[in-house]
């Protein structure tokens, strides 16, 4: 679906994409992850034709981004960070707006419907929540129809809620055949979205992977959160795996290997205590980055 070979970008004397390799393939929800000025925004802007790469080749559907910028908007549909509408544009206008701009298009009712903005058809852009605007941003990537959207810092400023919901349209709209590629910095968005992702830092790729297969890397201990009536003592897994123990009154933080949570739950059985608490901690997505870069997700 996208192929990018040796893709490099100044922004003036700003090295903003070094030479990025990658490809996306049918069906995927690709993410693009890095920290904020990573170069993830420039290289996707690259892969919809908006900017022309210094040196390197981008194909979208065997099209050139930029030569065949006409044809590809037919097939590709773009949600970008900073793509603000005018205040007083009614939602029902932009949608209709951008209806007009194709010959084949989706059902612009059953489209508003499905993203829930009927009931927003006359409300004006300056009025719309973060999450609202969300929405709208993405009906207008999607009323073309689109092979392939690009979802640019989807749920930057959203609420909790409002995040997990837009994480459920994106899943929704995987289904329905779109090929995905997102953007974004946040780690467990990337981590609960994405089949692969490629992780940018420093406008250079330091890995792509599964998410799975990132924090695979990671040579972390997992650690197991138990809360007990009273504390537990030490001597309760004398024969058990567990290489650390912190107690902080009624919780206990135990660290080992293997399968932690079934040796920990299995311990404390024997012994007869009750856990009215347990949460098993592994290794994350930012312990994959910190484990590529040295540093800390910013």
């Amino acid at each position: 679906m996208i192929e990018v070979e040796s893709l490099t970008k100044r922004h003036g004397d700003v090295l903003a994409v070094d030479d990025l390799s990658l490809t996306v393939e049918p069906g995927e929800i690709f993410g693009i992850l890095g920290p904020n000025g990573a170069g993830k925004t420039t290289a996707v802007e690259c892969i919809a034709g908006l900017h022309r790469p210094d040196s390197g080749r981008v194909r979208v559907l065997d099209l050139d981004p930029v030569r065949d910028r006409a044809r590809l908007r037919r097939v590709l549909g773009v949600q970008l960070q900073h793509g603000n509408l005018p205040d007083a544009l009614k939602v029902g206008e932009a949608v209709a707006l951008y209806h007009s701009f194709y010959a084949e298009s989706a059902d612009p009712a059953k489209l508003m419907a499905d993203l829930n903005l009927t009931h927003l058809q006359n409300s004006r852009y300056s009025t719309l929540s973060g999450g609202e605007a969300q929405r709208l941003s993405i009906a207008l990537a999607l009323i073309g129809k689109p092979r392939i959207a690009i979802l640019d810092e989807l749920t930057t400023g959203l609420d909790p809620q409002s995040r997990r919901d837009t994480w459920d349209l994106i899943a929704q709209i995987r289904d329905t055949g779109v090929t995905i590629l997102l953007v974004t910095h946040f780690m467990d968005e990337a981590e609960r979205l994405c089949d692969r992702v490629a992780v940018i830092d420093r406008a250079r790729l330091i890995a792509l992977d599964t998410p799975a297969d990132l924090i695979a890397r990671v040579d972390a201990p997992q650690r197991v959160h138990v809360k007990t009536a009273t504390p537990l003592d030490p001597a309760v897994f004398a024969d058990a795996d567990i290489t650390g123990i912190v107690h902080n009154g009624d919780r206990t933080t135990l660290t080992g290997g293997g399968n932690l949570l079934h040796t920990v739950t299995v311990t404390l059985l024997a012994h007869g205590i009750t856990a009215t608490e347990t949460r098993l901690e592994e290794a994350t997505l930012e312990d994959a980055f910190l484990a590529l870069t040295g540093r800390r997700f910013e």
